[in-house]
């Protein structure tokens, strides 16, 4: 098995979890770093209505449960790429690791290029990063 790192600095999100679930089912181990600098296109506004009524949703017991941190919202986020309900989607969540920041042992390492995902090819200037959303959710970063 080999090991793909993904630094999500300014990439779509979900063009990054896309990458990731593919990768992740094919049997490669995933990590992404740099996580909540990750970006999600659209208004503030429209971004912040979108997660507060998901996260507002169902009661406070039971759930769904919105994710604040950065790193389990992009899990989260890929996990909805993959199919998790069945042993082989299980196994490549499982496969997945996600970090806020860049570990000292994977500085150095070969990342996968997503160039061709970044902000650089985006048409509209609206977007927020992963860990503002987060923060704007109630997360403690």
């Amino acid at each position: 098995m080999n090991m793909i790192i993904i630094d999500a600095t300014d990439i779509v999100l979900g063009r990054l979890a896309t990458t990731a679930a593919k990768n992740a089912l094919l049997g490669e181990e995933v990590r992404v770093i740099n996580a909540g600098k990750a970006i999600v296109t659209g208004t503030k506004s429209g971004v912040m209505d979108k997660y507060r009524t998901a996260s507002k949703r169902g009661t406070p017991s039971k759930g769904p449960f919105q994710p604040r941190t950065p790193e389990r919202f992009v899990k989260r986020t890929i996990r909805g790429m993959l199919p998790y309900k069945q042993a082989k989607g299980l196994a490549a969540l499982r496969r997945i690791r996600c970090f806020k920041d860049a570990p000292k042992e994977y500085e150095g390492k070969e990342r996968l290029d997503l160039e061709k995902h970044s902000t650089k090819k985006l048409r509209t200037l609206s977007f927020g990063t992963v860990e503002k959303i987060c923060k704007e959710l109630g997360g403690n970063l």
